[in-house]
């Protein structure tokens, strides 16, 4: 199964977040992660999903979402081409004899420690899902007791811009 990332320029509406997401849920496709976020123009938000599937289902997709009336434009991403971003905040379990094997750790990734407490640390970390992965994998024998992350957000490396390409439903 391969993983594709779409970005998509919507109407920034009430519910078309939901609108989007449906339509996986109604086709039985799992959706690995999706944000939403506000543009340089206030009319449009920026959604990106990251989804598993065979070429297939990438076809569907991109065809049911050029259907939607709020989704203007759309993109895949091109792994190469592109930046992917992802924020992780995890609280870990980290006792004061461990601290110093947590604070090495934070330092190799580049991550930050945004709080401390008596027994825990959180931890923010910024960068490629797969750098996150390997984090986490590195902390987790010291007890990860809670995380969240954002989700991907991706933009086309050099001139090109997802404002740049057709407006699918002018092409309707």
């Amino acid at each position: 199964m391969n993983k594709y990332t779409i970005t998509a320029l919507v109407a920034n509406k009430s519910g078309v977040l939901t609108r989007l997401s449906g339509l996986f849920a109604r086709r039985g496709f799992n959706i690995h992660s999706i944000s939403a976020c506000a543009t340089e123009d206030e009319n449009f938000s920026r959604v990106t999903i990251v989804f598993g599937g065979d070429e297939y289902t990438l076809a569907q997709m991109t065809k049911q979402l050029d259907k939607l009336i709020d989704v203007k434009k759309i993109a895949l991403t091109d792994g190469l081409d592109s930046v992917y971003r992802e924020l992780l905040l995890v609280k870990v379990s980290a006792p004061p004899e461990k601290r110093a094997e947590l604070i090495e750790i934070k330092d190799v990734y580049k991550a930050k420690i945004v709080d401390l407490s008596p027994k825990t640390l959180i931890l923010e970390l910024t960068g490629e899902p797969n750098k996150l992965d390997g984090f986490l994998q590195v902390i987790e024998p010291y007890g990860i007791l809670e995380m969240a992350r954002t989700g991907v957000t991706a933009l086309n490396r050099g001139e090109k811009c997802l404002n740049d390409l057709v407006d699918y439903n002018e092409m309707i």
